[in-house]
């Protein structure tokens, strides 16, 4: 099932649906970027190759709007990892009594009895 690819880490963690979706929104639009970016590519080199001035001329255009689509991926990519890491970080904090916080440095928590 495609759920069951994030059920579990091996930990046990359970992975949030909420969270699957937004993974899954997030790799939609990086692979619609990726799709526009092999297009950009290719008129790039044929219009290289072509040496024709207007087509050398409209590559200024084409690769500022490739370097724009690249940020974009890396912003996304940046956020799915911010995402994965908050939603782990909370899955995870009913696992054990002893954590450690994102800055490296161990933190306690009580465990009350009954």
């Amino acid at each position: 099932m495609e759920g069951d690819i994030f059920s579990g880490f091996g930990n046990g963690t359970q992975v949030d649906g909420k969270v699957l979706q937004t993974f899954q929104k997030s790799f939609v639009q990086v692979q619609g970027i990726l799709d526009q970016n092999r297009l950009l590519i290719n008129e790039i080199n044929q219009n290289h190759e072509s040496k024709i001035p207007d087509n050398l001329s409209r590559n200024v255009g084409l690769i500022r709007e490739l370097n724009n689509n690249i940020r974009r991926v890396v912003d996304l990519y940046a956020d799915l990892s911010s995402s994965f890491t908050r939603s782990m970080e909370a899955s995870s904090e009913g696992d054990s009594a002893g954590t450690f916080k994102s800055d490296g440095k161990a933190s306690q928590k009580r465990i009350r009895s009954g």
